[in-house]
């Protein structure tokens, strides 16, 4: 089998392009010499493992050798995965949208030997389709333009890099910080809610967490139940559609209609990681079980799928997988989810079977009307068709009776689905999806009291720590013994975050001295003093021909956006002025965006709103493992207290906290039981030692 340069590397989607008759090169110097060298424009493609039309493409076009001879020809071909490079990839995703007005992946740029791009877009099929031109015909074109033209292409190249610089350069300029803002950001969710079936805007619809983290926020800051509800409906709606796992647990990408049926079937652990917090947070607000259900299920899928055995998580499954074992390239989307109803009927015995497929919407030609993939022709989609309440009505039976039955049938057809071959699985772990996974189960510990989810985030967090933190610096990725790539501003910013969720659940000092010093790293490496805001990279890399910040919160939070947020919460704790300033002066930065367009960053939105608020701390003087203590905590974690700090002062953590917040001198148990100290602007209430009026100061 023949081999390219790929085949010695680690990143599992640069592997699956190892046998390609293309000449792949990784991203680095060897390319960017070959290309100086015989001055050919490179093809630069990127992509990640998961990702159904890079599959598509690879299928098409970069398996065929009459494809792979023009490339080979023509140009330096070049593979990145954006999971592990997401610099290289915001650079000329940048570029994508600004000349095209979208973007995607696979995403295909051509740049002149010196990295500036003249040309780029998305995928691009064999032959003239879809709109788009074929893509052999567009290389030849392309290398035609540049034997003919290379001066234009080149200055071209030049005008584009400056136009870019000056359009980022240019969208922060000239606003003052104001909370219309927020305001505004509220509005523009309130006009694009759907409210029949939740989710902002129109098909496709994608889950974008920070929208439930803004939503929630606001609404405990002003009270207003329609930014609740929007939130509450949307959760529920998810979780009812075939978005959501119903066997497995976890969620899928995003459903490709406007009802959350029909999903992309892939799995992020982005994605589990946020939408885990949303429901906590929904559960804290409202106290409702089911969404504390939804969370457990969902920790449940990555304890049992997305979990290395040292303790890291691995990044994502695919959505395609085979669908005939004896032909391992025969592979549809979705293909491991669903189920026929004769495989249904053939798994569960009667009539459970019929609750089964009526709870859950299954039909015996398949469920999906009009199907955009040829693969769900006769399939069906697991949903919630109709409540356990509605199903148990509809055949006549008892409620109870109904739920142990299906809880029996979803057993059996999980242990179905296990028999087939599974999807892909990118088991790669990354820095930063790793931190957003341990404050999603360090909150869980928190909200449910689960010691399974606090051991889950501790040996994640421990993990990183000892594996891939080298002389000070975080490191980016983890796959198979190796630890590589210096890590980005968002592996800084996610996994300080964890850390300090993760000692409000453990009040491990350990956590809190890691984040501190994580995040004046951080400060060092990424962050603009002159103007304000942090940059994705640090200074030195002379391959990236842009230096970018970070400020859109899409389906993962900005880093900006997190970093502001961790900074105000350390200079509450620790009462660094520096920190506090370097927050206001990156808010201010944004402020342009924040005033113009506030729906795009929500999460830096609730990082104003909490540079607006005095800062508060519990402290909570007594010993970590009385009861009395953990009695306390309970109250104060049954609730959603955003912007409040937690603060366990005990003997060995007495001195740091003393140092850090001179206020909490004296303070201590009183008449031999854990007290309370409700804090705000560092001015305290008397402090209690009765539970009963510990509730009463937080109400």
């Amino acid at each position: 089998m023949q081999t390219n340069r790929l085949a010695r590397e680690q990143s599992p989607y640069l592997l699956q392009h190892a046998h390609n008759p293309v000449d792949w090169y990784p991203w680095g110097e060897d390319a960017f010499t070959k290309a100086r060298e015989e001055n050919k424009p490179i093809f630069l493609s990127i992509g990640y493992s998961t990702c159904h039309w890079c599959h598509v493409m690879e299928r098409e076009s970069f398996e065929s050798e009459e494809t792979a001879a023009i490339l080979n020809r023509h140009f330096v071909a070049v593979k990145v995965d954006r999971e592990e490079r997401p610099d290289v990839d915001r650079i000329y995703m940048t570029f994508v949208q600004a000349t095209t007005g979208g973007g995607g992946w696979p995403m295909s740029v051509w740049l002149t030997p010196d990295l500036k791009p003249f040309f780029g877009g998305t995928y691009f099929p064999p032959d003239n389709r879809y709109g788009r031109p074929g893509f052999p015909a567009l290389l030849e074109h392309i290398a035609g333009l540049w034997e003919s033209q290379r001066e234009k292409l080149v200055d071209s190249s030049v005008d584009v890099i400056r136009q870019l610089s000056e359009m980022l350069t240019a969208k922060t300029k000239n606003a003052q910080l104001d909370e219309g803002g927020i305001e505004s950001c509220y509005l523009a969710f309130r006009r694009s809610f759907d409210a029949r079936q939740g989710g902002f805007g129109q098909a496709p619809k994608f889950p974008r967490p920070v929208q439930f983290h803004f939503l929630h926020r606001y609404f405990a800051a002003n009270g207003e139940e329609e930014a609740l509800e929007m939130s509450l409906l949307t959760l529920r709606e998810m979780y009812r559609g075939g978005m959501y796992d119903q066997l497995g647990g976890g969620f899928h990408r995003y459903s490709v209609d406007a009802r959350w049926f029909v999903p992309h079937f892939e799995k992020m652990l982005y994605d589990q990681a946020q939408l885990a917090v949303s429901y906590l947070e929904a559960h804290q607000i409202t106290e409702d079980p089911l969404y504390a259900q939804v969370a457990r299920e969902t920790f449940g899928y990555v304890l049992r799928d997305m979990r290395d055995a040292a303790g890291g998580f691995f990044s994502a499954e695919d959505a395609d997988s085979v669908i005939d074992a004896s032909n391992p390239k025969h592979k549809g989307e979705g293909a491991f989810y669903v189920f026929t109803a004769r495989e249904i009927e053939a798994t569960v015995r009667k009539p459970e079977s019929d609750w089964f497929c009526y709870r859950h919407g299954a039909r015996p030609n398949g469920n999906v009307e009009e199907d955009p993939h040829a693969e769900f022709v006769g399939k069906n989609i697991l949903f919630q068709a109709h409540t356990m309440e509605e199903t148990a009505q509809h055949f006549g039976v008892g409620t109870d009776q109904v739920a142990r039955a299906l809880e029996t049938a979803a057993a059996r057809l999980m242990a179905l689905r296990d028999t087939r071959v599974r999807p892909h699985l990118d088991d790669k772990v990354l820095t930063a999806w790793n931190g957003l996974m341990i404050s999603a189960f360090a909150k869980g510990a928190q909200v449910l009291g689960d010691t399974v989810y606090l051991d889950a985030a501790a040996r994640a967090a421990d993990f990183v720590l000892g594996t891939m933190l080298r002389d000070g610096v975080l490191l980016r990725r983890y796959r198979q013994g190796e630890a590589a790539i210096a890590g980005f501003l968002d592996d800084y910013a996610f996994f300080v975050q964890g850390l300090l969720d993760l000692y409000e659940a453990s009040f491990d000092m350990r956590l809190l001295e890691c984040a501190v010093q994580l995040t004046r790293k951080a400060m060092t490496l990424f962050e603009d003093p002159a103007n304000g805001g942090f940059y994705s990279t640090a200074e030195g890399d002379r391959s990236l021909v842009l230096r970018i910040k970070d400020d859109y919160d899409g389906a993962e939070p900005a880093s900006n956006s997190v970093m502001a947020g961790n900074l105000l919460r350390l200079s509450a704790l620790t009462g660094d002025r520096a920190m506090r300033a370097s927050a206001e002066k990156a808010l201010t930065f944004f402020a342009g965006r924040l005033a113009t367009s506030a729906i795009t960053i929500p999460m830096m939105a609730t990082a104003y709103l909490l540079s607006l608020a005095k800062p508060k701390q519990i402290v909570i003087a007594g010993e970590r493992d009385a009861a009395d203590t953990a009695a306390m905590l309970r109250e104060v974690r049954k609730r959603f207290l955003p912007g409040c700090s937690v603060v366990l002062l005990d003997a060995a953590s007495r001195g740091k906290w003393e140092e850090w917040m001179p206020f909490t001198k004296g303070m201590k148990p009183l008449g031999g039981q854990a007290t309370a100290y409700v804090c705000e602007d560092y001015a305290c209430q008397l402090p209690v030692n009765q539970l009963d009026e510990f509730v009463k100061l937080l109400q």
